[in-house]
């Protein structure tokens, strides 16, 4: 009974060593049909405004060694949508995005660290000309092989940001307090295909 109790421990261990998730290595290209970059600010203090990006490109290198992977990701500031076209033009406009002169987002990890049920994707943002590093909180969501023989990844990451820290200064406030909050959670679900099936998956 003894020796079962000594044995036993170390075979849990063993039987969670074998299932300890790995994201599959490779290059891997965002696919931007089932993929989502979008965001949420609050609007009157009370409620909230959701939005999102529909114009965005980006690459997963994963590494068999987890932090020496790298992640790369840009957004098209202009694609910028709230479902309201007024509001959506005036994020364009200079007094937010000014989407004309500053055309793109992007983020270039740094370092990436964790688990692939937590990791921590730490890097450069890049909004409005100004850059701020930043840690996205992320999760590897699963690997599928899709109905075309495409090998696919998915991840959720999302961090939280400060719009003034980036040159997004334009306030307007009202009896209840500002029209539009400072804070804005940047909520990402991403899904990408490796990079050598990339050409069959567009057929």
């Amino acid at each position: 009974m003894k020796m079962l109790m000594m044995i036993a421990p170390a075979l849990l261990m063993g039987s969670l060593a074998l299932a300890e998730t790995k994201i599959p290595e490779g290059t891997y290209k965002v696919d931007v049909a089932h993929s989502k970059v979008g965001f949420e600010v609050t609007h009157l203090v009370v409620a909230t405004v959701e939005g999102k990006f529909s114009e965005f490109e980006g690459t997963f290198n994963i590494d068999p060694k987890l932090d020496k992977s790298k992640v790369d990701i840009a957004i098209k500031a202009a694609s910028i949508n709230t479902d309201n076209k007024d509001r959506d033009e005036h994020l364009r406009s200079p007094d937010f995005f000014d989407a004309k002169k500053y055309d793109k987002l992007t983020f270039k990890s740094k370092k990436i660290s964790g688990t692939p049920e937590a990791l921590k994707v730490s890097g450069d943002l890049t909004i409005h000309g100004v850059t701020k590093p930043v840690v996205l909180e992320a999760k590897y969501t699963g690997a599928v092989k899709d109905p075309w023989g495409n090998d696919r990844v998915a991840f959720r990451a999302s961090t939280k940001i400060n719009r003034k820290d980036f040159g997004l200064n334009w306030s307007k406030a009202v009896e209840v307090g500002p029209v539009v909050g400072d804070e804005v959670t940047l909520d990402l679900r991403i899904e990408a295909i490796k990079e050598k099936a990339a050409t069959a998956a567009a057929k």
